[in-house]
Parts: C-alpha cells; sequence; structure tokens
C-alpha cells in the first residue's frame, strides 16, 4: 500500500534526526532536521501547509495548518513534549477528514527511543 511505504520512509527519516540529535530540542528544530533529511532521502513534501475546511458548502481557506503534507499524501505532525496527548490524536483526525488524507502520523521527538514516540492515524 503507498501510505505504508511513505510512513515508513518517513519513521526512518524521524529516526536518523533522533539517532543524532536526541530527545529535549525544540519542535522547530526537529521540523527542519526532519525536512533536510526527508530531502536526502528524496520525498516531496511541503511544510506548514494550510488546508482549507469546508463547512456547509463555504470554504475556509487556511483553516488548519499541517506540519508536514508528505507525497500529498500523508500529513505528519511533530510533537517535543512529555507524552503524546489524546488532544494530539484528535487534532490529527480533525486534519484527516476534510483534508480527504487517510494517514497521519504523530512523532514525539521527546522520547529516549523514538519508537514509543509515534502514533500512526488511518481513516
Amino acid at each position: 500500500m503507498e501510505f505504508d511505504r511513505w510512513s515508513n520512509k518517513v519513521i526512518g527519516c524521524a529516526v536518523e534526526v533522533h539517532r543524532h540529535l536526541g530527545p529535549g530540542l525544540l519542535e522547530s528544530v526537529y521540523s527542519k532536521c526532519l525536512a533536510h533529511e526527508m530531502e536526502l532521502c528524496g520525498l516531496h513534501f511541503t511544510r506548514e501547509t494550510s488546508l482549507p475546511v469546508c463547512y456547509k458548502g463555504m470554504t475556509i481557506e487556511g483553516g488548519y495548518r499541517v506540519d508536514f503534507l508528505v507525497e500529498d499524501e500523508l500529513i505528519v505532525e511533530l510533537k517535543s513534549t512529555e507524552t503524546i496527548l489524546p488532544l494530539y490524536q484528535a487534532q490529527l483526525l480533525s486534519y484527516l477528514k476534510p483534508s480527504g488524507k487517510n494517514t497521519g502520523l504523530i512523532i514525539n521527538f521527546n522520547v529516549p527511543l523514538l519508537k514509543a514516540g509515534i502514533k500512526r492515524m488511518v481513516l
């Protein structure tokens, strides 16, 4: 499945960033480093992508902003917090539904082992 391929590549890039930097830095640092790593891997993506919200026939431009939109299919949200809160999962779901995208990742870099900081969500 195409989504799995993109998720796996992004997770591999995130692991590489985490391996070099470890936990404890600002989200903005991880974002810049992850973008660089994804470029090195040949992934196509946009950062801080603004997506519209549609409500009863009305379109609100810039209704929300996602950290990364990878290959126009995968939404990636970055965190540098103690834990992935249910609020962050609800946020990602609220991005997926109106965007028409089916898969999203929350990557929390503020953990000793990155595997514990990854949440993959599929509609």
